[in-house]
């Protein structure tokens, strides 16, 4: 069990005079892995990113909680992993030199042992000096699961992450979530049947947008 919480209180967000979602709540907690499902549009990214702490509400509270304790904004990045779309990678250093950027920036130690580990369970190992220019789509998604679970953290939180992967892609991906989320809690955002399969809770956007 991880002792750790992931609570949402009241979550509006607009985007001037257009909403995007309205009195969500909603909480997670230990292990397990939970869905937020959504037509493209629908806002999903942006629940992430406050999810995240990447953006703020309109209006409401999200509330992280560790071994009892609420977890400060400025510490959030050392208890979470982020896998999105719009995560950017230095094309210009290798797959090594990317991981070891990212630590620094995180301030979270470079454990050769578990990034050597992860970068086989990818099947990134071989290239991992190569620049991450000559990495077809589907690598530069794998090596994004890579940086979002190198420090070992307690909430995962995945936007559309089997997005530019083939099948033997996806399935090396959903064998990784369904391992983490024994330890941990695992969100993910997406429209894929295959993707939602694996939640065991799903909170779905449509029910929470102004209906006339």
């Amino acid at each position: 069990m991880s002792n750790y919480s992931l609570q949402a209180i009241n979550l509006n967000k607009t985007f001037g005079r257009r909403l995007i979602f309205k009195d969500l709540t909603f909480k997670v907690e230990d292990y397990g892995i939970a869905g937020i499902s959504g037509a493209n549009g629908s806002g999903k990214s942006t629940l992430v990113k406050i999810l995240a702490g990447v953006d703020s509400p309109t209006s409401g509270k999200v509330i992280h909680i560790g071994n009892g304790k609420e977890i400060l904004p400025d510490k959030l990045h050392n208890h979470i992993g982020f896998v999105s779309p719009y995560l950017v990678l230095y094309e210009e250093f290798s797959a090594w030199e990317n991981l070891n950027h990212f630590a620094r920036i995180r301030d979270v130690k470079f454990d050769n042992e578990k990034i050597t580990y992860l970068l086989n369970q990818f099947l990134l190992f071989d290239r991992r000096n190569d620049f991450v220019k000559t990495f077809s789509s589907g690598m530069k998604q794998r090596l994004k699961f890579i940086f979002a679970l190198m420090h070992s953290p307690k909430l995962i939180i995945l936007d559309e992450p089997t997005s530019n992967l083939d099948t033997e892609g996806k399935d090396s991906i959903y064998k990784i979530i369904e391992e983490e989320s024994k330890s941990g809690i695992v969100i993910i955002a997406s429209n894929e049947k295959s993707d939602l399969a694996l939640c065991s809770v799903e909170i779905k956007l449509e029910e929470y947008k102004n209906h006339k």
